[in-house]
């Protein structure tokens, strides 16, 4: 995949579709860029406009919230938590007018080195502030990269971090970078999102490696998430007319190179009802004439370190969606000579009793 081809396609898609509103979208003035940046560090977009309406509403420069009283302040930030967030803000502001005489620093060197600043967020505020061409990685960021490029690289591995950063400064727009990394941040909130991306629509599906092989579900890979202790795996069975389609494990995870069935993994238990299955199955896969044969009971494997638990869903398609045109189907007297966890096969055993 050449790297233009996907740059091109976000900027067009950000020029035309990308309808995300946040109220700090197209600043310029970096005191306020890296306000709502620290206030989002740790707290949800929805949550985090509130608080930073009424910091801009209370200190509407650095100088103000420099002369501020530190019980004032953290009275304000009351209820985001994270409360070293407010101290450090209060330290690089005071540092600020100090040093720099109220002028926010203009360079990625003197951002970073501002206590409270990270990469991710100096590179943010040299980028949207001053159009400097520094990436941004954040976790938006990462899944869009992971996926687009099928890495399964874990992302908070310092392996993945250099790995991720040198793949995300050659994509950056170096002519736009603000726009680029803007771009990239809504279309990871909006369209590859963490649980059930909306594949379907996405512009960039047809280069998406994640997509052709249809693992989607399974990046980005956290070291920590591997960790976890509870996983829960939702696997789907489409069987169209003798055809089954089957995926053969490949990451670096439980049960490589075992074969499975279509998976979504998820961090919270799923509830599938018929409304959550049917835009499940269109936003992801475009498939809109399906019929649900079963439904296994509830499984749950535990291995050394973690605990699996799902279940497994049997759908009968009309036809086979183009997103899954490419991918294994195998006969349904061919899959029994082939490897499954034994999460699959107990699920698989339960769901033949009930239809006995």
């Amino acid at each position: 995949m050449k790297p233009i081809d996907f740059t091109s396609i976000l900027l067009e898609w950000h020029a035309h579709s990308n309808k995300r509103e946040m109220p700090w979208k197209g600043e310029k003035d970096p005191y306020k860029i890296w306000l709502s940046e620290i206030i989002l560090q740790q707290t949800r977009v929805e949550q985090g406009w509130t608080y930073y309406e009424k910091f801009i509403e209370q200190y509407p420069t650095v100088t103000h919230l420099a002369a501020a009283k530190d019980e004032a302040v953290f009275k304000l930030w009351e209820g985001l938590g994270y409360y070293n967030r407010c101290k450090n803000l209060l330290f690089t502001a005071r540092l600020i007018v100090d040093k720099f005489q109220s002028v926010f620093p203009a360079t990625y060197e003197e951002i970073v080195e501002l206590k409270g600043i990270g990469p991710y967020t100096a590179a943010a505020i040299a980028s949207f502030a001053f159009n400097l061409p520094y990436a941004v990685l954040d976790g938006n960021v990462f899944r869009v990269l992971s996926r687009l490029f099928a890495i399964d690289t874990p992302t908070d591995s310092s392996a993945g971090k250099k790995e991720f950063t040198i793949l995300a400064s050659r994509l950056l727009d170096k002519q736009f970078p603000a726009l680029y990394n803007q771009a990239i941040m809504d279309f990871g909130a909006t369209i590859c999102k963490p649980v059930a991306p909306v594949c379907s629509i996405c512009p960039a599906n047809k280069l998406c490696k994640a997509f052709a092989a249809g693992i989607m579900n399974t990046l980005p890979v956290k070291e920590k998430v591997l960790l976890k202790k509870n996983r829960w795996f939702y696997y789907f069975i489409f069987q169209y007319k003798d055809k089954i389609l089957v995926h053969k494990r490949i990451l670096k995870d439980i049960w490589e190179n075992l074969y499975e069935f279509y998976l979504v993994e998820t961090t919270e238990q799923v509830q599938w009802t018929e409304m959550h299955l049917a835009t499940f199955l269109k936003d992801q896969l475009n498939i809109t004439e399906f019929t649900v044969k079963a439904f296994s009971p509830a499984q749950k494997q535990q291995l050394t370190h973690q605990q699996i638990k799902g279940l497994l869903i049997q759908i009968d398609l009309k036809a086979i969606p183009e997103s899954l045109q490419n991918k294994d189907w195998k006969s349904a007297k061919s899959i029994a000579s082939l490897a499954f966890p034994k999460f699959i096969n107990q699920g698989l055993e339960e769901m033949n009793k009930r239809t006995v």
